[in-house]
């Protein structure tokens, strides 16, 4: 049974994933100076447009950035000045903790389950019929 306590946690761990992701974290940081087309977010970011768009898309969806019609672009903006001040407080504490972080083995990403097979199955992420397809998808190339 949840307690209130551990809704909340995980209603936190929820919303700080839309931060964990370098790529929806380029387009933050991107927005944190002004609004910004997708054309624009592209351009700061170095991410395709499809991928800036999906990203954005997420962003949107989780409350994290607004939208306004210009005319024919879109420009999207943060929700919350909030949102501003928390990304330049981890920077702060980034600054203090960086050493630890940069060496933590603990906080890098798994290999991407398309990728990995081993990890796949250890991680129960796909079911034996999935992944023995993936494997004879493999072992034909």
């Amino acid at each position: 049974m949840l307690t209130a306590n551990t809704q909340l946690i995980e209603l936190e761990a929820k919303f700080l994933r839309g931060f964990s992701d370098a790529s929806r974290l380029a387009i933050l940081r991107a927005l944190l100076d002004r609004p910004c087309t997708v054309g624009e977010i592209v351009e700061r970011t170095g991410l395709s447009q499809s991928n800036a768009s999906n990203h954005l898309g997420c962003l949107r969806d989780c409350g994290l950035v607004t939208t306004e019609q210009n005319g024919r672009f879109v420009v999207y903006a943060l929700s919350d000045k909030r949102i501003a001040r928390l990304l330049r407080l981890a920077d702060e504490i980034l600054a203090d903790v960086a050493k630890g972080v940069y060496e933590c083995v603990n906080y890098e990403h798994p290999p991407r389950a398309r990728k990995h097979n081993t990890w796949v199955a250890r991680s129960g992420f796909a079911r034996r019929g999935t992944l023995r397809r993936q494997n004879k998808t493999r072992k034909k190339n």
